[in-house]
């Protein structure tokens, strides 16, 4: 969405102090889904008497960015809420930068036909695809949504409290806070794997954390307590089977996390019991590239370019009718269940049911029964 030389500026931290007895709840990546920002707000029952952090990334890929953003503006008016812009809010920086970089948003819209620009477009009753130029209809968009700019472009991309660094993908503990870069807080892949480690706890999203998982699919939030890192993207919207993640916090001392999560995906009671398989693999996003051995109507066989690993994959999750292809994320585990469990299930197949249980997605062949 940004090129990288517009993070190439000064970052700006916000200084927060906790009050005594609040309970800290962190949300990163709700990415637009406004279905799930509410859902996991009301499984934690949050309220006046909470501090919300919202983490960055609450804006693009999903069905409602301008609703997600009113509604933490909204929020943000009770004093109790505060957001971290990430790298898919710098939208302020974005539109104001030069005419040169017209071309390129506007072509990421039209790709993408879905964002916060997609999504103002559209309320001013502009067609996206009639538009030849951005500037065009630039004035039009930014004296219709004035407010939502002011609060877009005094977002901090980072936030300091005693213990806690809140900062979207990551931070640079060789350097001060206040000399960081955009760069250094909103755009690091796989920072739980960096070499480096931190005196006050530092609460990150950005990177799915099934991402860190090679041979399982887990959306739980990660605790390294060595590093003093805790990451919190539970893929929401990204992945066919994210969540969003709500970490707590008890209280501002506290060194204990807790965490909950919301998805919409229907729940079953398992009617048997399941052993968990004894290999498999996660193909991601990263690594996606298949070969297809033999293609079929609902499952394809396929080898991983990478690795040489043999699974079946559904043929809907391919991306192209080629031998090789990139395809969804996908995996051949099966997971363990007892009689009796709660889950939820993302896929049903003739072979079987791909599921969720507390956060672990994998294949289920028992019996279920809709609750």
């Amino acid at each position: 969405m940004i090129t990288k030389s517009i993070y190439d500026r000064p970052a700006t931290v916000k200084h927060l102090e906790l009050p005594e007895g609040k309970r800290i709840l962190v949300i990163s990546d709700i990415h637009g889904n406004m279905e799930y920002f509410r859902g996991v707000l009301d499984r934690v029952h949050f309220s006046e008497d909470d501090i919300l952090i919202i983490n960055g990334d609450f804006c693009e890929k999903g069905p409602d960015s301008l609703g997600v953003l009113r509604y933490i503006m909204e929020l943000s008016g009770r004093g109790n809420v505060h957001t971290i812009c990430g790298n898919c809010d710098d939208w302020g920086t974005v539109f104001t930068a030069s005419p040169e970089a017209d071309g390129h948003i506007l072509q990421y819209i039209l790709h993408k036909k879905r964002g916060l620009l997609w999504d103002m477009l559209r309320e001013c009753g502009i067609d996206p695809f009639a538009v030849e130029t951005l500037a065009e209809c630039k004035k039009q968009l930014f004296n219709g949504f004035l407010d939502e700019w002011r609060f877009l472009m005094r977002l901090p991309h980072a936030i300091e409290t005693d213990r806690f660094i809140f900062a979207h993908a990551a931070c640079d503990p060789s350097k001060p806070l206040n000399e960081q870069s955009v760069d250094d807080f909103v755009k690091y892949d796989y920072f739980l794997n960096s070499n480096r480690f931190f005196d006050k706890w530092v609460i990150v999203g950005h990177m799915p954390v099934v991402l860190y998982h090679k041979n399982i699919v887990c959306a739980n939030p990660i605790v390294d307590k060595v590093k003093k890192i805790v990451s919190i993207d539970g893929g929401c919207v990204l992945k066919d089977d994210g969540q969003l993640n709500c970490l707590m916090i008890p209280h501002k001392d506290s060194q204990h996390f807790y965490w909950s999560s919301y998805d919409s995906f229907p729940e079953y009671t398992a009617l048997d019991a399941q052993s968990e398989g004894e290999r498999s693999y996660y193909v991601a996003w990263s690594d996606s590239r298949v070969q297809v051995l033999e293609r079929g109507e609902e499952f394809s066989r396929c080898r991983h370019v990478t690795t040489g690993y043999e699974l079946d994959i559904l043929t809907k999750y391919l991306f192209s009718d080629e031998e090789i292809t990139r395809c969804n994320d996908c995996t051949d585990y099966v997971i363990p269940i007892e009689k009796g469990d709660v889950v939820k299930v993302v896929e049903t197949t003739s072979r079987g049911y791909f599921i969720k249980h507390k956060g672990v997605s994998g294949w289920y062949f028992g019996r279920l029964e809709k609750i």
